[in-house]
């Protein structure tokens, strides 16, 4: 993704009681958006493999996940062996996209435990990519059937295809659906946490709204520990189809900006 606005002016690490520069807010921006994107591609090859149900033996809800991930994405090769599941996405012909989102890269899915209302499931990602970004890593997910929810610890390294940036972090959500359901997308509340290129960033998750579609939030807000310690509010709320405005606000200082579907990035009004 790159970004429509210089980085220019941007505190040093050890001022950070200086006022928020423009340079600072769009890498903020920057930087929560590449570490979602990377989430994003792990929370929907999590979500196809959602369909089961909570109670059923290990090796009966392994082969009803394997069952719909065959019916949605032809493209993926996949072996199952003891509540353990193989997956290679377009290592067969056919479509390799599921909710608007091409894969490729080789994905483990295995289902550890199943209880009434309780399900534990492993993931392990190895090249997965969405053809924007790649990823490397873990999550354990979590359901409970009486909060309606789930529950992501995952650890994660992430590389950006366009001019590979990378990054490494960890993060624990819940997860629930959005109103429209879970095809829409999910809210989100949490932590996250990363290293990249500008030293270690440190989110918290409130109330966020995130459809599978979309590079950032529509709703909801984050706040984002920077590496010189500045905390910021990241405001999320949507434009148009579209356009989604985020609002970085640190003291007495704020800064608009719209993103694209595309994930351009642009200052805003």
């Amino acid at each position: 993704m790159g970004l429509g606005v210089a980085l220019a002016g941007c505190p040093k690490k050890d001022e950070p009681d200086a006022p928020m520069s423009l340079g600072e807010a769009s890498q903020a921006v920057e930087e929560a958006s590449l570490d979602g994107q990377a989430a994003t591609v792990t929370s929907n090859t999590i979500e196809i493999s959602t369909s089961f149900t909570i109670g059923a033996a290990v090796e009966q809800a392994a082969g009803e996940i394997k069952s719909f991930i065959e019916s949605q994405l032809p493209c993926a090769e996949i072996t199952a062996s003891a509540g353990k599941l193989s997956v290679e996405y377009g290592k067969r012909p056919g479509a390799c996209v599921y909710r608007g989102q091409t894969y490729s890269g080789a994905h483990t899915i295995e289902v550890v435990k199943t209880a009434p209302g309780e399900l534990e499931v492993r993931h392990a990602w190895v090249g997965v990519s969405n053809q924007r970004v790649k990823v490397d890593g873990t999550a354990t997910v979590t359901w409970s059937a009486s909060a309606v929810s789930r529950r992501v610890q995952h650890q994660l390294t992430w590389t950006r295809l366009s001019d590979g940036r990378t990054g490494k972090g960890e993060g624990d959500r819940t997860q629930t659906p959005l109103a429209n359901g879970l095809q829409e997308g999910i809210k989100i509340d949490g932590a996250r946490s990363w290293t990249g290129e500008r030293g270690r960033w440190d989110l918290a998750i409130r109330g966020v709204e995130a459809r599978w579609v979309d590079p950032v939030p529509q709703a909801g807000s984050y706040t984002l520990v920077a590496p010189s310690q500045r905390s910021m509010t990241l405001g999320f709320a949507r434009v148009d189809g579209d356009t989604i405005r985020v609002t970085v606000s640190s003291g007495s200082r704020a800064f608009n900006f719209d993103v694209t579907s595309a994930g351009d990035v642009r200052s805003g009004s």
